[in-house]
């Protein structure tokens, strides 16, 4: 398993794969939502789209937003923040969404950054293992509303700097 900057040509499986790991949690196809995730495009104009490739088939992907991304939605200054964890369902269960965490995880300790958040929903408790496996506690700080109705809660790992 390779994992890389996602390529243009790539956009749609991206979104597709998005799609299909979030379905359990949308209101079914017609979900506003579905529109976001579907938009790797998008997402890859405003932050850095990584996908796990095996064998030239997109496995899984992650959004890492830079400071002033529209996707960026906790992190302050020192910090990091992934959104949009995704993993096709045909792959779940392979450490896939393990290794493009551990893989941010890098970049931000490469970058100085001392914290990463995350917000999930409630629901996604196969993400919730995954985090806490990499040393992610709750943060009932970070929880927050988008929409009166959708409540994400935060997580956070304090990170050890490079030697």
């Amino acid at each position: 398993m390779e994992i890389r900057l996602a390529t243009p040509e790539e956009y749609t499986a991206v979104g597709d794969v998005t799609v299909a790991a979030y379905a359990p949690f949308l209101l079914g196809p017609t979900d506003p939502y579905s529109d976001r995730l579907r938009d790797a495009a998008g997402r890859a104009a405003a932050a850095d789209l990584w996908v796990a490739v095996e064998d030239g088939r997109v496995l899984g992907t992650i959004t890492d937003p830079p400071h002033g991304s529209p996707y960026r939605e906790l992190a302050g200054e020192g910090e990091s923040e992934f959104r949009m964890l995704a993993v096709d369902p045909a792959a779940q269960g392979r450490g896939v969404g393990d290794a493009l965490v551990r893989h941010l995880l890098e970049r931000a300790r490469a970058h100085g950054h001392r914290r990463v958040l995350i917000s999930s929903l409630p629901d996604m408790t196969g993400a919730h293992r995954v985090y806490e496996r990499l040393g992610f506690r709750r943060v009932p700080e970070l929880d927050w509303r988008p929409l009166a109705d959708v409540l994400l809660i935060g997580f956070a790992l304090d990170l050890e700097p490079l030697s």
